[in-house]
């Protein structure tokens, strides 16, 4: 196996890149694929908008801002915002959509390792949100938001967990039972457990504040933030001392966590999961109907 990291120019998967190129143009609709982002914005942005104390006035970058669903609704908060992506057709669509609902956002195409090199320490807040389950190197992409951010500034990050739970919630239910996302939109093999993002925080100036979930009902269809993050979370995070000698060298020695993403020991679990979730890819239709009433009783717990 190759455990290379990619360069810090090319932290992309072009694959997932494509994916979101070819929706790119219903990005703003309100019932299209893109509709789970829009029923879960107001979520993210009144978690931000209160941890933060507040937007207006605040400089603020979102990395993998896609078609700008919550870069334009931090900026109608009175925020300076830059968005960051890789994808050409989701900047185009975020610009145009700024420009129809006189909203001035920045976008910008480039990696957020990159922008990070030219612009370190100018940001009140970054976010990061459904984002790092979508690069060869996320933890990569946890450092770079770590040096953009100014000290005692915010820093967010949500991701889903890896875990028999999130699998059937978030590929068998929203993409083959449901149908709420496009087949193929998650890969369980790129979600993220909460304590190796914690270990990627860890070696950065950010400190834990605050970890939430967030959660979807399908009976009432309806979402909401609380406890547990089995599934979906969001992490806050805040820029506090600068990372030192002292701490940093011990913590890669001896805590396995804080290895790259792609060369982690996955346990006997992730294995069997890993294996399930190609054979669902592999087999849609067989295994949507052999694990439709697994998917029931996970929902209802």
């Amino acid at each position: 196996m190759n455990t290379e990291k990619p360069s810090v120019a090319h932290n992309v998967d072009h694959n997932e890149i494509a994916k979101f190129e070819a929706v790119a143009s219903r990005w703003w609709d309100l019932e299209g694929e893109f509709k789970p982002l829009h029923r879960i914005n107001p979520l993210r942005l009144g978690y931000i908008t209160e941890r933060s104390g507040g937007l207006f006035g605040k400089k603020v970058l979102d990395v993998g801002c896609g078609g700008g669903i919550l870069a334009e609704s931090m900026a109608r908060e009175g925020a300076t915002v830059t968005g960051l992506d890789m994808g050409f057709e989701p900047l185009q669509v975020a610009k145009l959509h700024a420009l129809e609902s006189g909203i001035e956002v920045e976008y910008v195409q480039e990696t957020v390792e990159e922008h990070a090199a030219k612009h370190a320490q100018q940001y009140d807040v970054v976010t990061c949100m459904e984002m790092l389950e979508h690069v060869p190197d996320p933890q990569s992409v946890v450092h770079a938001c770590a040096q953009l951010v100014k000290p005692g500034g915010e820093v967010f990050f949500s991701t889903l967990n890896r875990n028999g739970k999130s699998w059937l919630m978030a590929v068998v239910g929203a993409e083959y039972i449901l149908r709420m996302v496009p087949k193929g939109t998650h890969d369980v093999k790129k979600f993220i457990k909460p304590d190796e993002l914690l270990s990627w925080v860890d070696e950065t100036v950010l400190k834990e504040q605050h970890i939430t979930g967030l959660h979807y009902n399908p009976i009432t269809n309806t979402f909401k933030l609380g406890p547990g993050v089995d599934v979906n979370y969001m992490l806050h995070t805040r820029a506090k001392k600068a990372l030192t000698s002292k701490n940093f060298p011990i913590r890669v020695a001896l805590d396995h966590r804080a290895q790259p993403f792609s060369s982690m020991k996955k346990s006997a679990f992730d294995q069997i999961l890993i294996f399930f979730y190609e054979l669902l890819t592999s087999s849609p239709g067989l295994i949507r109907r052999a694990f439709s009433d697994s998917y029931a009783f996970a929902t209802a717990i």
